[in-house]
């Protein structure tokens, strides 16, 4: 189905979380409608960020509680495909008469089979960076995996690692995204007049012309001239001969078109980025949150740089080293990248002078909703709150979504 001017753009959310996708698209646009969303978290009883999603949503969240695999039927026909899925092994193994299938990477695989069925015209990511690199063992076969799933199914792809403090964000998050148009969308047939202009349109598409370009703007000059990547997609006959033998070096953008793929390493153009001061309560905070004299050498301890002797397991000895964490954060730049682990007595978590009384504290959790966009209390849904914590640490930054929606509404 095309999406004429002003028409909804029908929108299905997979591993929604608490929302990130839909606050961010709702944001940009009412055309963007979510029609069917999907959470679930293995072995939680208390199933959190769906009952934050469905609390937030109301009785339009749409939002399906179970396992993906089990419910790929139920997912209607859409324009717009939006997810952030976990970074896992995407080998693939040929099985007779199964044809191929997933080893463990058993996620993406249900993201492809909803392809399959439904071919919406766009379809959106979010992955960590390192997938780009996985597995270690064979440096870019996963991507290249997903790369060729949906060069099958009849798209284009672009993909773009951005660090939202880059953009002008208080967060300094890298994630991979991906951006999949389909053949028969005005953006491939943009791409496809584009590229027959000349040579090196390709790289110029990645610099100046193509969806995340004009998003998130980036310099002509590359980072390296040496860090550029190109290779024929043709030469693999599918995702099994992709597993056997596919090696490439992904840098932070890219384009696949046609059977070519190319990856280059490209330097933001920069924006001042906001700080922590700006989203930091100052005024009255818990005790609960600010950290104990006792505790002050732990966490002293914890950031400061280390080098350890260590033994593994089967007896080898070797060398643990770590360099130095800010401490405290300080307030005048953006904060680092959050992990599940935020708000815990952990080398990871941030701990910032508390503005009102100076004394040293963790962030609240409505910092953390803060530092990834969310409307303040977000989470506040009477979950735990070091469930609060967890569920911003795999959130996405959503003003990162609403700067991707507009680009969306411009090419459609």
């Amino acid at each position: 189905m095309k999406v004429s001017a002003n028409s909804d753009i029908r929108v299905v959310e997979l591993f929604a979380g608490v929302g990130g996708f839909r606050v961010g698209l709702e944001r940009c646009s009412e055309r963007f409608k979510t029609i069917w969303a999907n959470q679930w978290e293995p072995g939680q009883a208390g199933q959190w960020a769906y009952k934050c999603y469905s609390k937030n949503f109301g009785e339009d969240s749409h939002c399906v509680n179970a396992d993906i695999a089990t419910v790929i039927d139920q997912v209607p026909p859409h324009d717009l495909l939006v997810g952030g899925f976990p970074c896992q092994d995407y080998s693939v193994a040929s099985t007779g008469a199964k044809g191929i299938e997933g080893k463990k990477g058993v996620l993406w695989w249900s993201i492809y089979k909803i392809i399959q069925k439904n071919h919406p015209n766009y379809v959106l990511l979010e992955n960590v960076d390192r997938l780009l690199k996985s597995p270690a063992s064979q440096r870019g076969r996963d991507f290249g995996i997903i790369l060729k799933c949906l060069q099958e199914e009849g798209y284009g792809v672009e993909w773009r690692v951005i660090n939202a403090a880059d953009y002008g964000w208080v967060q300094r998050r890298r994630r991979t995204f991906i951006f999949a148009f389909k053949n028969t969308t005005n953006q491939y047939k943009h791409l496809t007049s584009y590229l027959a202009e000349g040579e090196n349109k390709d790289r110029s598409w990645l610099t100046s012309e193509g969806f995340f370009a004009n998003a998130f703007p980036v310099y002509s000059e590359l980072a390296d001239p040496k860090k550029i990547t190109n290779v024929n997609f043709t030469e693999y006959t599918d995702t099994v001969d992709v597993t056997k033998r596919f090696k490439a070096a992904f840098y932070n953008c890219g384009v696949l078109y046609n059977g070519s793929i190319l990856s280059l390493e490209a330097v933001p153009q920069s924006k001042e980025p906001m700080t922590l001061n700006e989203i930091v309560v100052n005024g009255d905070v818990d005790k609960s949150y600010f950290i104990e004299d006792e505790d002050l050498e732990k966490w002293k301890y914890m950031k400061g740089s280390k080098t350890i002797e260590r033994t593994s397991k089967t007896g080898f000895s070797y060398t643990f080293s770590e360099g130095p964490i800010a401490f405290p954060d300080p307030l005048d730049r953006p904060g680092r990248t959050m992990l599940t682990s935020e708000g815990t007595k952990n080398r990871s978590s941030h701990a910032i002078t508390d503005p009102k009384t100076g004394k040293l504290r963790i962030l609240l959790p409505e910092e953390c909703e803060r530092m990834n966009g969310f409307p303040t209390g977000w989470t506040d849904t009477e979950m735990p709150e070091r469930q609060r914590y967890f569920i911003m640490g795999n959130a996405l930054v959503v003003p990162l979504i609403t700067e991707m929606g507009k680009q969306l509404l411009n090419i459609l």
